[in-house]
């Protein structure tokens, strides 16, 4: 889905993402409206705080980066609780909830309603807590979803990549080959690595063996760098043309170049070296 409209593989991604975590922290039968989103992106200021009331639970705050902000049925929300970082499930119709306009003026990923969404005095019954404080991000699933959104930055740079292999069948000239070369080069190693982290995650899906998040931030800083590459390559090796008359070409540009931007750059790659750090196994062993 993600090499032809990598709006649709985003929202579809964040609606699987949100089953597998109700199905991790105990929820997997709950019956809520879809389509189903995750918005947890934390944004300052402090977003989204939760306070506990004799009835329940109510949300305040804004959320930034709320994909689906009006086409969604539901959400999970992370919010501030006294005991905590909570995840609630809200349904979108609860009154108080309300997307703003405007907030979402982009070029790249246009499609996507990733608006800021307001919410004030939303009431919520107790059971719209899922899971404890705190288990949103310790759960083994949360690194397998971040590996997720990996995949469909691989699906968005193929469909780049078609429009430089489509130019080069058209003109096979020595530089396009070139840049065709170094394109399918990237897109193998992306491609292996996914499959590679695939069959492990498999393996382990508790996360026993304590791997999960080298795995995803590994994975994730191969896949952005691979699609920079096949950004840049494809953009080299077929000029200006497809991206001022090809709009299919141009969207899919625009919407991978800033999806990329999930990613936190050399913020994630200094994780990553934290993470590995002192640690004896893969490659650091051989």
């Amino acid at each position: 889905m993600a090499l032809i409209d990598l709006v649709a593989a985003r929202l579809g991604e964040g609606h699987l993402d949100a089953l597998a975590i109700l199905a991790e922290l105990g929820h997997g039968e709950a019956e809520v409206a879809g389509p189903l989103g995750v918005w947890a992106a934390e944004a300052p200021p402090r977003g989204v705080v939760a306070r506990s009331t004799a009835s329940g639970w109510v949300l305040d705050g804004r959320r930034a980066w709320c994909s689906g902000a009006t086409s969604l049925g539901t959400a999970l929300v992370t919010a501030h609780a006294p005991d905590g970082l909570r995840l609630f499930l809200v349904p979108l119709a609860t009154p108080g909830v309300r997307p703003l306009a405007d907030t979402w003026p982009a070029v790249g990923m246009a499609a996507s309603d990733s608006l800021t969404v307001e919410f004030t005095g939303v009431a919520l019954p107790p059971e719209a807590a899922v899971g404890q404080p705190g288990q949103y991000l310790d759960r083994p699933g949360f690194w397998h979803g971040a590996m997720g959104v990996a995949a469909c930055w691989f699906g968005g740079a193929v469909g780049v990549a078609r429009g430089l292999r489509d130019a080069a069948t058209e003109r096979p000239d020595p530089h396009r080959l070139a840049h065709l070369g170094a394109v399918d080069s990237a897109l193998t190693a992306m491609g292996d690595v996914l499959r590679a982290a695939a069959t492990a995650t498999d393996a382990d899906p508790h996360d026993l063996a304590d791997a999960g998040e080298r795995r995803a931030r590994r994975v994730r800083a191969t896949i952005e760098h691979g699609c920079d590459e096949v950004l840049a390559h494809t953009g080299r090796g077929t000029g200006a043309g497809p991206l001022g008359h090809d709009g299919d070409h141009a969207r899919r540009v625009a919407d991978l170049t800033v999806y990329l931007r999930q990613s936190h750059a050399e913020a994630d790659l200094a994780a990553l070296g934290a993470a590995v750090l002192g640690r004896a196994d893969d490659w650091l062993a051989r």
